[in-house]
Order: C-alpha cells, then sequence, then structure tokens
C-alpha cells in the first residue's frame, strides 16, 4: 500500500513545514527573542559564552524560584506531596545550574581581561531573580533591593519577597501544626530579616532524625530540604572558584569585594538547623 500523498507530493508522514506565520514552536518558545538577546560590547570572542552562559543562569534561577514558590505555597496548605515534588525538580535544576559554571571555570585572568571592562559596573549581586532565590532560602536583606529602585516592576517583585515567609518558614510553621515545639517568637519573627539559626529549631530537627518513623514524612522533607542546601553550598563554592580562577583576589565588578565577598558566603549553610542537628542524633 502507497503513502498518501499531501498537496506537495509528500508522504503524510512527513511534518508540516508551511505556516502562514511563524512556527508553532517560535510562537511557544520565542526562541528567535532568546538568540537574539546577545548584545556584545567587545571584540573578543570569548565574551559570547560568558554572555550566554549567565543568560542560561538567570533561566535557570527563575525555574527555580516557580519551584521553590510553589512548594512554599503547598506547604502552607499542608500538601507536603505536592512540596516534594516541587523541591525534587528544583534539585535537578540546581544541578543543571550548577553545570553552568563549567564554561566559564577554566577561565584564565587574560581571558577574562580581554572584555571585563565591558561588563562595566555590571556584577552578579545585582540579578533580581538570584536575590528572590536568597530571599526564598531565608537569607533576606532590605538594603539588596537598593540596585533595583529604577526598576518598579523589579523592584516591587523584590519587595513582595522581602516581606513574604520564605520557604524556610513555611516549612517551621508547618512543623508547628504538626505539633512539634517550635518556638512562636520564631514563628511571629521579623520575615523582612535575614534567618537567625534557633537552639529550640535545633532540637526539632534532632528529635524528628532521632526517630525518623515517627513522622516519616517530615523526616523526607527533611531530607529533601538537606539536598536543596547542599547544592547551593555547591553553588557558591563553585562560583568562587571560577571567580577565584579568574581575577584572583581583585575587586569584583560592581565595586564588591570579589573574592573576599564570596568566601563569605560559601561558609553560611542554608537551612542551618538542619546541618547542627545531626549533631546531636
Amino acid at each position: 500500500m502507497s503513502n498518501t500523498l499531501d498537496a506537495s507530493g509528500a508522504g503524510s508522514d512527513t511534518p508540516n513545514l508551511d505556516f502562514a506565520g511563524t512556527t508553532p514552536y517560535e510562537d511557544y518558545v520565542q526562541a528567535d527573542v532568546l538568540t537574539h538577546l546577545q548584545h556584545l560590547r567587545s571584540d573578543d570572542p570569548g565574551e559570547m559564552v560568558f554572555l550566554v552562559t549567565t543568560q542560561v543562569m538567570e533561566l535557570w534561577f527563575t525555574v527555580i524560584v516557580h519551584e521553590w514558590e510553589t512548594a512554599a505555597k503547598a506547604l502552607r496548605e499542608d500538601d507536603i506531596p505536592v512540596a516534594m515534588d516541587a523541591l525534587k525538580r528544583s534539585l535537578r535544576e540546581l544541578e543543571a545550574l550548577n553545570a553552568s559554571w563549567r564554561p566559564l571555570a577554566q577561565l584564565t585572568p587574560g581571558q577574562f581581561n580581554a572584555y571585563r571592562a565591558a561588563l562595566g559596573e555590571g556584577s552578579g549581586f545585582q540579578s533580581a531573580m538570584y536575590r528572590r532565590m536568597e530571599f526564598l532560602l531565608g537569607d533576606k536583606s532590605a538594603s539588596m533591593l537598593v540596585p533595583h529602585r529604577g526598576a518598579p516592576r523589579v523592584h516591587a517583585e523584590l519587595e513582595k519577597a522581602l516581606q513574604e515567609p520564605s520557604l524556610y518558614d513555611e516549612v517551621l510553621r508547618l512543623l508547628a501544626r504538626r505539633g512539634l515545639p517550635v518556638p512562636q517568637a520564631v514563628l511571629d519573627r521579623d520575615l523582612s530579616r535575614r534567618y537567625e539559626p534557633s537552639p529550640e529549631v535545633e532540637a526539632v530537627w534532632t528529635s524528628l532524625y532521632a526517630d525518623p518513623d515517627a513522622q516519616h514524612d517530615l523526616h523526607r522533607l527533611g531530607e529533601v530540604l538537606t539536598d536543596v542546601a547542599e547544592l547551593v553550598w555547591r553553588w557558591r563554592n563553585d562560583h568562587l572558584v571560577a571567580t577565584r580562577r579568574a581575577m584572583g583576589a581583585k575587586t569584583g565588578t560592581g565595586g564588591s569585594a570579589g573574592v573576599t565577598w564570596l568566601e563569605k558566603r560559601a561558609t553560611k549553610n542554608v537551612f542551618p538547623e538542619l546541618w547542627t542537628a545531626r549533631s546531636h542524633v
């Protein structure tokens, strides 16, 4: 039996190639927009990979923020399975985000200097989407909104994220609703400030880890959060190593302290009591 021919004479199993406007793929993905967002500011061929890699990181930040906001909402509604699914997806996305350092990890000082001047005062710490990631992790600071005063929509989104419970705040509220002795002072804290470790919260996690079968879903939630925290720590360390390799101890772009600032960031644990509780189990 022969294939039915379409108007062009091709077989019916041939994909449709004739569209009145742009392709449905383009309409959905906006590939033409994405692939024309690279406006180079130097003649150095290495600038392209730096710019594209940074843009890819921004897209991963966006996905991860979406996952963590989904998880936070689910935890607020006591829907642990939905929260767990979002957090597990974010683990794979964090791994992909961390792998984004690979194209930049071998930069020599000479290679980076070839286009560094094109960055001007631009610096990664000015990333609004990365700041939203940090806020969701409980690392909040009102001063980090200052660079975005000239972008009203971005500033408003960051202001909202600053005032809302972090992902970890929602976890602790869930633990309290489940009858665990999370201090009221922790639950009622100023949400716009950086989360500070609590000995009482450490004791709560210690009890959950000492008897994982008592509230198995909360124990599993703790482990997934620990996975998230570990990958965030690896992200910070990979950033530190790549920066140290490319520019040593020089002042960072945008006037930051460069490696010194990144070293301080790399020593901070996300969801701190999940780490310290392990010493008491």
